[in-house]
């Protein structure tokens, strides 16, 4: 009987300790938390690894006592008739249910946040490539990765305002734009801020989205988490929170783009003939206007529908008869694909969003 209160004594002990070790997690397991998801997120590992281990000692420790308080003295000891105990029998499966469902609610509330983007988030497009990031703003601001005094790599830095959504637009690409060689092709990567706590796939042939809102300047790493080839554990890039006046410094200064993307979009609008069967000013023509097009619904001919994003625009200029919105005729735009680059449809899509 001397082993009840000694189990009772080192089951508190032990959960003490993981809730002290708790308050350090950020310095022990993952890198601080610098957004109130990445905090949340830790909140849920926290709770998940102290209910395990109470879990784990309630279960191991019991066992050993039940051996130890239970075991068979002599031969002739005989085990006694026990009966159900429904009781308990409905604790031990409802109590867990509980705690399943509150982490499962708990859990889906983080994940919900984390995959919608606030209306006022900053839009930067993320391209990856084997093995490199580069990063491209609407102003047409490009950053890529650069040398230093020495020689060495230094990360592409994807520079942000503190306090303030930033939606990243992701894409993969090839090497070489204008490589004919079938090896130089996108592969998958995935984009990782381990002190945001958000990762996302990057996969070729689509937009893939994530967004973070970071409260303390500072330098953040970025790594590729899928393996992507022999130089994947060298795709490294940077992310610079600073305060707003900082950024919007960094940004108008040396190195911006002659154009913004939306301007891009414009020339190429006019440059691609798009003009020809697509309107700005929401006027009918051949194919459906511009105007308006970002964000609606479109009602394909034949059934279906989809919301008009980036993935979906993307889509109808690369491979325009995959879907046809209900009314127009089929057969008539040419597909583009192969004859205009990721940059280029990048523009042309940040064009559109303008047009409202």
């Amino acid at each position: 009987m001397k082993l009840k209160p000694r189990l009772f004594a080192g089951l508190l002990a032990a959960v003490g300790a993981v809730v002290a070790g708790s308050t350090a997690m950020a310095s022990t397991f993952m890198p601080p938390a610098v957004t109130s998801t990445a905090a949340e997120v830790d909140k849920i590992y926290a709770f998940l690894l102290i209910a395990s281990l109470i879990s784990f000692i309630i279960l191991i420790g019991g066992m050993f006592y039940f051996v130890y308080k239970y075991q068979r003295r002599s031969a002739t000891d005989k085990t006694a008739y026990i009966s159900h105990n429904y009781t308990l029998e409905f604790l031990w499966s409802f109590i867990p249910f509980l705690i399943f469902m509150f982490v499962f609610v708990w859990g889906w509330k983080v994940y919900h946040d984390m995959r919608n983007v606030p209306a006022d988030a900053l839009e930067v497009h993320v391209m990856a490539k084997k093995w490199d990031w580069r990063f491209l703003y609407k102003s047409g601001k490009e950053v890529v990765a650069g040398l230093d005094d020495k020689g060495q790599k230094t990360p592409a830095t994807m520079v942000v305002p503190v306090g303030r959504p930033v939606k990243l637009i992701m894409g993969s690409e090839k090497i070489s734009a204008n490589s004919t060689d079938p090896t130089d092709r996108p592969v998958l990567h995935s984009f990782y801020l381990p002190a945001a706590r958000v990762k996302q796939d990057i996969v070729p042939g689509r937009y893939t989205m994530l967004w973070f809102n970071i409260e303390k300047p500072g330098d953040y790493w970025v790594f590729c988490t899928e393996f992507c080839g022999s130089g994947h554990s060298a795709m490294k890039a940077m992310v610079k929170a600073v305060p707003m006046p900082e950024f919007e410094a960094w940004l108008a200064s040396e190195g911006g783009g002659a154009l913004t993307l939306a301007d891009q979009g414009k020339a190429l609008f006019a440059a691609k003939a798009c003009v020809g069967c697509h309107s700005a000013d929401g006027s009918r023509v051949v194919g459906p206007t511009f105007k308006g097009l970002w964000g609606s619904n479109r009602t394909f001919d034949g059934g279906g529908s989809a919301k008009a994003d980036e993935n979906y625009i993307r889509e109808s200029i690369l491979n325009p008869n995959a879907h046809i919105v209900a009314t127009f005729p089929k057969g008539v735009m040419p597909a583009y694909a192969g004859q205009l680059s990721d940059d280029e449809v990048n523009a042309i899509i940040e064009f559109i969003k303008t047009l409202k």
